[in-house]
């Protein structure tokens, strides 16, 4: 069985625990990296970039307001990249905003989640998004 590679972007430490928390309950095996700002996204970004990896995440969680640079400009830089812009991008935020939401479609978020603070609502949601991306939808397959 594939184990999944998800890249968290999330600089609360709180919601990161949250959502490590939960993946351990939504049945599928993945390894879940943290960065905790947008710069260290776009570094980390760039070298997947520049190394033309395999190892690129099979999903990303991006939360908006973050430090350094914000998440509509990591998720621009994603979607503007040939080699990135395969990789769904779900903006995981607990902002109801409707420019936020906005923003993120307007750059080609694949999904846009708003964090329940509740960890039985988040699994669930969760387990549904996971779901979605790894058992029900055929995936993008990279040339050889």
């Amino acid at each position: 069985m594939k184990v999944f590679k998800i890249l968290l972007i999330e600089d609360n430490e709180g919601d990161a625990i949250l959502t490590l928390e939960a993946f351990k309950h939504v049945g599928l095996k993945c390894n879940v990296e943290v960065l905790t700002d947008g710069e260290l996204a776009l570094n980390y970004l760039n070298n997947l970039i520049t190394a033309k990896t395999d190892s690129k995440p099979d999903l990303i969680l991006l939360d908006i307001n973050l430090p350094k640079v914000n998440g509509i400009e990591v998720l621009r830089n994603v979607k503007q990249d040939g080699f990135l812009r395969t990789i769904p991008v779900v903006v995981l935020t607990t902002s109801n905003s409707h420019q936020d939401l906005n923003d993120a479609y307007s750059n080609h978020a694949n999904s846009y989640m708003i964090k329940p603070m509740d960890l039985f609502v988040f699994i669930d949601h969760l387990k549904v998004l996971c779901d979605y991306w790894f058992r029900v939808i055929k995936r993008h397959v990279e040339s050889v």
